[in-house]
C-alpha cells in the first residue's frame, strides 16, 4: 500500500474502499462536464473507466512554484479531492500530500515508476531552473533537471500544470537569475500537455487525465500544447462584461462609477483580449465570479508567456481576433439619415398604395353583399 493510500483510509468508512458505481459515474460525469465535454460523452467515459476498473497512476512533481495549483486542486468539490485521488486516479506520488518523507518518499516514487512504466501520468508543477546545472532546485540530492528527465522518460503522458511548469511563470521573470523555464523547453522532442494559469483550473487537468485514462489519447492541442477545449478562445470573446465593451462603456479608474457598475475593464489594463483561457466560463472553486474580472480586477494574462510578469499590469494590449457584437446587441441602435431621393420614392409608393386602396373601396361599394339568411335572395 502506498503512503497516499494509507492517508486515504482516513476518508473512508471501515470496510469500504471506494464509492459505488452510481456515485462514481456521477463524479466522473460532473468532472468532465465542467470542462465542456457533453453529457453523453462524459457518461460514456465514466462507464468505460468503471468497466476497466482503471485508475491511472499519477506521479506529481514539484519544483519552483508556490503550490498554488495543488492548493486549487484541494478545493474542488465536484469531485472532492478525496474522490479525485482515491477513485478517479491513483495519486501515487505528490510531495504536498505524501504521508511519507525522506527515503520512504523516494521509495514510493521509484516503486510507482517501476510498476506503471509506460502508463503513468507525470504531472509537473513549477518551473525548472537550468542555470549552473540546475543547482537552484534540489530534492533528495538530485536537481529538478535530473528528476524531470528521469520521471518523464517512462511516462505514458506528461502534463505541465500552471504557468510556471508550462513556460516558466514567475521564476522566469526578468532577470531570471536561475534560468527557470518550462517543462516543454526541457523535455524537447516529447509531447507535453500544458495547462497554464496562475493557478491553473484543476478541472482542465482532470479532463485531460480522464481522456487519457479511458482512451489512451490526449485532447486536441494548440501550437503551445494547450488543450483546445480550454484554451481555444480568448477571454474577451466570452467575457460577461463584453456587452459593455461593445457599447463603449469602460471603467476609467478603480472605484469610479463605471467600475462600480461593472463596466468593461479594458482601459484599466485588462489582458482578456489577448489571453486564451476558459476562466470566464469555468470559475474557481465552483464559486460564481471567483476569477479576477468577476471580482472587479483586470485579467493579468497569466496563461500567456508574452504577457504575464512582462507587461505592466495597467498597460492595455491589442485586441486579438476582434468579433462584432452579434451576441450582445448594442443598447442604442445606430440611427441613419434619410436622403431626399428615398423620401420621394417612399412618397410615390405610399401615394400609389393609398390610391389603390380608394379605388378598391369604391368597387366594393357597388357589389351587393352575399346572402347570409339562407333565403337565396341577395340584399
Amino acid at each position: 500500500m502506498s503512503s497516499l493510500s494509507a492517508v486515504g483510509n482516513l476518508h473512508r468508512p471501515a470496510g469500504k474502499s471506494s464509492v459505488d458505481r452510481r456515485d462514481f459515474i456521477r463524479v466522473c460525469t460532473l468532472a468532465l462536464a465542467a470542462v465542456g465535454i457533453p453529457f453523453s460523452a462524459a457518461a460514456e467515459i465514466a462507464k468505460a473507466v468503471v468497466k476497466k476498473k482503471l485508475k491511472p497512476s499519477v506521479i506529481w512533481l514539484h519544483f519552483q512554484e508556490c503550490t498554488g495549483c495543488t492548493e486549487s486542486l484541494l478545493r474542488t468539490s465536484h469531485p472532492a479531492v478525496s474522490e479525485l485521488i482515491l477513485d478517479l486516479v491513483s495519486l501515487d506520488y505528490c510531495e504536498t500530500l505524501l504521508a511519507a518523507a525522506g527515503h520512504q518518499a523516494e521509495t514510493v516514487l521509484k516503486t510507482a515508476m517501476k510498476e506503471n512504466a509506460g502508463k503513468y501520468v507525470c504531472v509537473i508543477e513549477g518551473a525548472i531552473p537550468t542555470k549552473d546545472d540546475g543547482i537552484y532546485c534540489m530534492i533528495g540530492g538530485r536537481t529538478a533537471l535530473e528528476i524531470v528527465n528521469d520521471v518523464a522518460k517512462d511516462a505514458g503522458a506528461i502534463i505541465a500544470i500552471g504557468s510556471c511548469a508550462s513556460w516558466g511563470g514567475i521564476p522566469s521573470a526578468d532577470p531570471n537569475p536561475t534560468g527557470a523555464t518550462g517543462a516543454p523547453m526541457v523535455l524537447k522532442g516529447k509531447t507535453v500537455v500544458t495547462i497554464p494559469g496562475c493557478p491553473a483550473n484543476p478541472y482542465n487537468l482532470l479532463g485531460v487525465v480522464l481522456q487519457y485514462a479511458t482512451y489512451g489519447t490526449l485532447p486536441e492541442l494548440d501550437e503551445k500544447g494547450r488543450p483546445k477545449f480550454a484554451y481555444g478562445r480568448t477571454i474577451h470573446e466570452h467575457c460577461p462584461r463584453r456587452a459593455h465593451f461593445d457599447a463603449a462603456r469602460f471603467a476609467e479608474k478603480f472605484g469610479d462609477e463605471g467600475h462600480r457598475l461593472g463596466y468593461c475593464l479594458y482601459k484599466l489594463g485588462c489582458k482578456g483580449p489577448a489571453t486564451y483561457a476558459n476562466c470566464s466560463t469555468l470559475h474557481f472553486g465552483e464559486v460564481v465570479d471567483a476569477w479576477p474580472i468577476g471580482l472587479g480586477h483586470p485579467c493579468f494574462g497569466c496563461t500567456e508567456q508574452r504577457l504575464a510578469f512582462r507587461i505592466a499590469l495597467h498597460d492595455t494590449v491589442d485586441i486579438e481576433r476582434p468579433t462584432g457584437p452579434d451576441t450582445y446587441p448594442p443598447i442604442e441602435a445606430r440611427q441613419g439619415r434619410i436622403s431626399p431621393v428615398a423620401t420621394g420614392i417612399a412618397g410615390l409608393v405610399g401615394g400609389a398604395l393609398l390610391g389603390a386602396g380608394v379605388m378598391a373601396s369604391r368597387k366594393l361599394d357597388k357589389v351587393s353583399p352575399p346572402d347570409v339568411t339562407g333565403t337565396g335572395k341577395e340584399g
